[in-house]
């Protein structure tokens, strides 16, 4: 893989089906603009290590950064209280039971330091299409009969995408991705992608690595 290069210029995408190669990301991680969500381009952004994210008002963005935040699904962290909850049977899981209700729910999700949500309605309409072809899966966590947390994200068969996640009550979402990660550890995945560093995840056991490492385990 070739060397990153600071002094790259960003790449406008079109209507041709292509990414550049991840090492012409700038320092921040955003690699090319523009384009389009379809489901080809999406299957590809994510198979090369690339993922969207963007303002409703801004045009498209593509992101690879270094480092990557990445959970190796043994290496979940699971907390006392956690261990509590998890004995507890408060919660249920399903899996792919309400994809749409899962990013719609994710969409309304407040987010410290930010105005408003990245899960516009071009990303869940592109998503719920990902969903449609078995590629988008989703994680539902129920209290009773109230859906009360869950996540989605992208399955590449050996590395789980994460998008986002939700919670509309305590340890909900935490629920969500403790079972996560045990499923693909016993089903031998790679690794989950976090995408980038926030300490809720590290707090769960997840970890930067280098772009160039998180490559080798995409493509491996």
């Amino acid at each position: 893989m070739k060397k990153d290069n600071p002094h790259k210029p960003l790449a406008f995408l079109t209507n041709e089906l292509w990414f550049p190669d991840v090492s012409d990301a700038n320092f921040e991680g955003l690699l090319a603009v523009g384009g389009d969500l379809s489901p080809k381009r999406l299957i590809l952004a994510y198979q090369s290590g690339i993922f969207p994210w963007f303002n409703e008002d801004s045009p498209i963005l593509w992101w690879c950064p270094n480092p990557r935040m990445v959970l190796f699904p043994g290496h979940i962290k699971i907390s006392k209280s956690m261990r509590k909850v998890l004995r507890s049977n408060r919660f249920t899981l399903t899996k792919n039971s309400c994809f749409d209700t899962v990013i719609e729910q994710c969409a309304l999700v407040k987010r410290q330091g930010q105005s408003g949500t990245w899960i516009s309605t071009e990303m869940k309409n592109a998503y719920k299409q990902l969903h449609k072809l078995g590629l988008a899966q989703s994680y539902e966590v129920w209290e009773e009969d109230q859906l009360v947390g869950g996540l989605y994200g992208m399955d590449l068969g050996h590395v789980f995408c994460g998008e986002s996640m939700f919670s509309t009550t305590s340890n909900a979402s935490k629920f969500a991705f403790i079972k996560l990660a045990e499923e693909l550890n016993q089903k031998g995945y790679h690794l989950i992608d976090c995408q980038l560093h926030t300490e809720h995840l590290e707090s769960l056991g997840a970890e930067e690595i280098p772009r160039v490492e998180f490559m080798e385990f995409l493509n491996g």
